[in-house]
């Protein structure tokens, strides 16, 4: 009877699970481990031999300047763009659970820019900053300093996922209990008294999720890099993903690529998963 029960589980799983079982491991986890085997090479992606070479291309990544550099401003960019994504899409959120004419059309219409394709977003955003922007404010490209293109980044990363995010809040704003909130105003608490002790702590899980997927978004940036700014001006807006790809596919450093790409998921997963232990902590529920 047992074996019948267990044979049946199996049949079942694999004809509806088995499909995107078999689809992951072909699409991540045998990537994924194969990429770690080639941090041990000194593979150039066009020989057919692999030179073993242990932990050489580790050693390398962490000498690498370049890297770090192109780290320090992923980090810096993913900061500020957490920071606006989330700041963003809460007021968004908000403002399309309040009752508002025409929210569902609203809900839509914030949503779309995240639909659209980081390569296209990229180029479409480029020609606003260099023509419309420099039409209107100044003579000089936003694209062509420094500080102009970082900006640049993080301004269209926020347009891009806030929409997103804002679904998740909006989410968590229809979960709070409208008797808790009622509650809170019979008790003689103000908006924004209710807003700050009684929705917001409600609405924990949806911070957790929102801060958590704009994190690894932004961690891994490399599309709107790539179509926005190119890594420029002179490498200043090089991010790490760009730097791990210009080291594997244009370099032709394939190991060397590898192991930096192996340390941005390392870097990324502790900062992802940091950040959901600490914000699970005092989660409260309605």
């Amino acid at each position: 009877m047992k074996q019948n029960k267990l044979s049946y589980k199996i049949r079942q799983y694999i004809l509806f699970a088995g499909p995107g079982t078999a689809l992951f491991l072909a699409v991540v986890i045998v990537p994924f481990i194969y990429g770690l085997y080639l941090t041990l090479t000194s593979w150039d992606g066009v020989s057919k031999t692999k030179e073993f070479v242990g932990l050489e291309n580790l050693a390398a990544a962490f000498k690498d300047a370049d890297y770090w550099h192109a780290m320090l401003r992923t980090v810096i960019y993913s900061v500020f763009a957490v920071v606006f994504i989330n700041i963003v899409s809460f007021a968004l959120a908000y403002l399309v659970t309040q009752g508002i004419k025409g929210q569902n059309f609203f809900r839509a219409g914030f949503f779309v820019p995240n639909l659209i394709g980081g390569i296209v977003l990229g180029y479409i955003w480029k020609f606003v900053f260099n023509r419309a922007f420099v039409a209107i404010f100044s003579s000089t490209s936003l694209l062509s300093t420094t500080n102009g293109a970082m900006f640049c980044l993080i301004l269209v990363s926020v347009w891009q996922y806030a929409g997103y995010m804002m679904l998740i809040y909006v989410a968590g704003f229809m979960s709070v209990s409208k008797d808790v909130q009622e509650a809170s105003k019979i008790d003689g608490c103000t908006p924004s008294q209710s807003m700050r002790h009684v929705i917001i702590p409600l609405m924990r899980s949806s911070f957790v999720q929102c801060i958590f997927l704009s994190i690894t978004r932004c961690f891994v940036v490399y599309d709107v890099n790539l179509s926005l700014t190119k890594g420029g001006p002179a490498g200043t807006s090089v991010m790490a993903a760009m730097h791990v790809y210009n080291q594997a596919f244009t370099y032709k450093n394939y190991g060397l690529g590898q192991s930096e790409a192996v340390i941005l998921f390392a870097v990324c997963a502790i900062v992802g998963v940091t950040q959901v232990l600490i914000g699970k902590r005092g989660e409260v529920e309605a």
